[in-house]
């Protein structure tokens, strides 16, 4: 696994004292490894493993990741990081209708964007559930043959009702008393596509009674007559997610299997199924254990996968890469950068309550990021001509040449150059007519300082026909460009940002603001598709200072005064200029 890079500095928490504990007290000490996932006979031959701990991030491949799979990744794989382990990438692929390559394809990309690698002391961790249903089936049988396990016939609702509730116990099934040879044999039948999708069903022998739901005679494996796309045809029937799980987990020698607080209820299944799988001899001790934190909540955002996929198909966004949703791949073509992630995900911590984390957290991470490293341009993204009308008393020359810092901090990056000319572009919010109380931009009779250039004052307007105005005129303060020694002889308030009309370059650009105007958009019963911000994108014909000339896809700019920008990574070409704002200087939303 390599090492993300600029990472942040990690911060206690709950599941950093339990590996800490653990391995002072040697929990893991003798604890073999065979070189791959396996049962406890491979594992049994193996060598005492390198990894100290090892954890795993286990998606299932049936969509894009979101903000809360970068607080999952970050977490796992930064953790086996910080405590000389290795972090697995395991995808859980066991359902095989809605999973596709095209995912898996996606999420490693995303995986590695954010700084992380499954490569540890040369060995490579990139392991599939559909790598164990060999051995998945076998521990199916066994728990047939030991009395835990048996096929039942009821129909779904009939299940469901027999269930009970959290107040009731539940009715055992009229098959749960089958003897063993007939749940072997009809588990051999459903394996063999002998029976109908939802005929049958193989459920763990536990407790109908339990207080705890999960308890309850949980599903173990269903039919279901798909093709895989990795194993193809070979199977009809396929685990549970959550019979499935803890077995990955144990054959991998997960140590740490961490996983968000809805899936707490679902431990005591977990902790029952290793055992007596370990007690038949087919899974290695120590066995996993699993721990739970709290997921990631963010204001402003929803990351239920079905309304994010009623979004994409209902065309409410352009698509599942669409800069305002909480999508890594959309994040990633908003501007988002892994070292802003990494760094608000440590932020945000791993906690055992929950809470609700500010979008302007999430924001305030990536400024903080952008601020050091974004190079410095100016741009007009509501362009309004300026005409200097004195320019021949001023200047021999029709371009004066100005420059400025690439960054005002790092001046290693070097300086960026630009002219000066008698005609510019200026922001329409930066000339009025008559002015308001405190603005001290361009007004009949102000003078302003043109951003490293020189002091103007402002001497009316042009307008059309309807009375809208065209362009703003002013003269030129002789003597006071920027950098000269006359230029601190007059005194200015104002100061506005400009691109010479002769030279800029003419860009399109998105302005993108948060997708919901209500921080929970899906609260409760609340249709989230109510809450859509109408305004949260705006395009813009924008023109831009010439040395963003050589701006590539992916790279992120200060327009200074409006904020953060990025060339969109599909659509900017060198001839078809496409930025994307990816946030303000500052948080806005609540003004």
């Amino acid at each position: 696994m390599t090492e993300a890079k600029d990472k942040p500095v990690a911060s206690t928490n709950f599941l950093r004292n339990i590996i800490e504990a653990d391995l002072a007290a040697d929990k893991f000490a003798g604890r073999c490894w065979g070189g791959q996932p396996g049962d406890a006979a491979s594992h049994a031959t193996g060598n005492i493993d390198p990894a100290k701990i090892r954890t795993r991030f286990p998606p299932e491949p049936n969509g894009y990741l979101h903000i809360g799979h970068a607080k999952s990744i970050c977490l796992n794989f930064g953790l086996a990081r910080d405590y000389n382990g290795a972090c697995h990438m395991r995808f859980d692929d066991t359902n095989p209708e809605k999973e596709e390559q095209e995912y898996v394809d996606a999420i490693l990309d995303t995986v590695h964007w954010l700084g992380f690698d499954w490569r540890t002391n040369d060995e490579e961790y990139l392991f599939h559930a559909s790598d164990y249903f060999d051995f998945m089936y076998r521990a199916a049988e066994y728990l047939i043959t030991s009395g835990n396990a048996y096929v039942d016939q009821q129909t779904a609702e009939e299940m469901r009702l027999n269930r009970g509730s959290l107040t009731e116990g539940g009715k055992p099934s009229p098959w749960r008393e089958r003897s063993v040879d007939e749940n072997l044999a009809l588990f051999r039948e459903m394996r063999d596509g002998k029976h109908a999708d939802g005929s049958m069903i193989l459920r763990a022998k536990i407790d109908m009674a339990s207080p705890n739901i999960n308890l309850r005679d949980p599903a173990i494996y269903r039919i279901k007559h798909a093709e895989h796309h990795r194993s193809g045809n070979k199977w009809c029937i396929y685990p549970m997610y959550t019979y499935a799980h803890p077995i990955e987990d144990a054959l991998e020698r997960i140590t740490h299997s961490i996983c968000t607080l809805e899936f707490e209820d679902q431990r005591p299944f977990y902790d029952w199924l290793l055992t007596h799988l370990a007690a038949g001899g087919l899974l290695a001790a120590p066995l996993p254990h699993q721990y739970e934190f709290a997921r990631l909540n963010l204001t402003y955002v929803i990351t239920s996968k079905r309304k994010l996929k009623q979004l994409v198909e209902e065309s409410h966004v352009d698509g599942w890469d669409d800069p305002r949703m909480p999508t890594l791949v959309g994040l990633r073509r908003r501007g988002f950068t892994p070292e802003a992630l990494r760094l608000f995900c440590e932020r945000t911590g791993a906690s055992k309550h929950d809470s609700w984390i500010d979008y302007s957290t999430l924001e305030g991470a990536l400024r903080e990021d952008l601020d050091e490293k974004a190079p410095r341009v100016m741009a007009v993204l509501d362009p309004l001509k300026l005409k200097l009308t004195n320019w021949d008393h001023c200047f021999t020359s029709r371009t004066e040449p100005c420059h400025a810092p690439v960054h005002p901090h790092h001046p290693e990056m070097g300086q960026r150059r630009f002219d000066l000319t008698p005609e510019l572009w200026i922001e329409r919010e930066d000339f009025l007519e008559e002015p308001t109380k405190g603005y001290h931009r361009l007004y009949p009779g102000n003078m302003t300082r043109l951003k490293y250039g020189c002091v103007i004052q402002c001497i009316g307007c042009e307008k059309d026909a309807d009375g809208n105005i065209t362009a703003v005129l002013a003269e030129v303060v002789p003597n006071t460009k920027s950098g000269t020694p006359g230029a601190d002889s007059v005194k200015v308030k104002g100061v506005i940002t400009w691109v010479c009309s002769r030279e800029a370059l003419k860009a399109e650009v998105r302005l993108y603001d948060r997708l919901f105007t209500e921080a929970h958009p899906d609260a409760g019963a609340r249709d989230f598709l109510e809450s859509l911000n109408p305004h949260s994108k705006r395009v813009v014909t924008a023109y831009l200072e010439p040395s963003i000339v050589s701006a590539h896809a992916g790279d992120s700019y200060q327009f200074e005064r409006h904020g953060y920008f990025v060339a969109d990574r599909k659509d900017h070409t060198q001839q078809n200029f496409v930025f994307n704002r990816t946030t303000t200087l500052r948080d806005t939303w609540s003004k």
